[in-house]
């Protein structure tokens, strides 16, 4: 297990060693998580968005037709919280919901070209806010970690 990191609380206290939590792997990943959600969340709220919103923005737009209980599958999210970022989606004209033809009681979720532009223009804005967190990593150590914390969140789906 490395030594654990001191930190300091502020700049008129002595660094306080945080033991053994900073060699706990999902601590760390919580402190990281940390710094990029908050710069993401800073980029989004440029478009007046926040990130699970923009996340169901996301997945719609490469997913035309989608179902509300498959898009809050995917994203672990609850039908309740799901229909009420819907809403405000589909209020924007970011996105349609519309019965699916072939199950009337069943609705699809579509992006609207409003809404795909915004998209793209929120996931630039994200991805560079987040690039500028990740400045201390070399492109090729970025891939591995994400290829990482993809491989351990698929290792709970076994």
């Amino acid at each position: 297990m490395p030594p654990s990191k001191p930190s300091t609380t502020n700049a008129t206290t002595a660094p306080v060693d945080e033991g053994a939590v900073r060699g706990l792997m999902g601590y760390n990943v919580k402190r990281a998580y940390i710094v990029l959600h908050s710069a993401a969340q800073q980029a989004a709220a440029a478009f007046d968005l926040r990130i699970p919103t923009f996340s169901c923005l996301s997945v719609i737009v490469r997913n035309p037709g989608i179902t509300p209980s498959a898009l809050a599958e995917l994203l672990k999210i609850e039908r309740s919280n799901l229909v009420v970022m819907v809403d405000e989606l589909e209020t924007r004209e970011l996105v349609s919901r519309t019965q699916m033809k072939t199950d009337r009681r069943r609705f699809e979720l579509k992006a609207t070209v409003r809404g795909r532009r915004l998209h793209d223009k929120a996931a630039e804005a994200i991805a560079a806010a987040e690039a500028a967190c990740l400045t201390a990593l070399q492109d090729d150590e970025q891939q591995l970690l994400l290829a990482l914390l993809n491989r351990i969140e698929g290792s709970m789906a076994d």
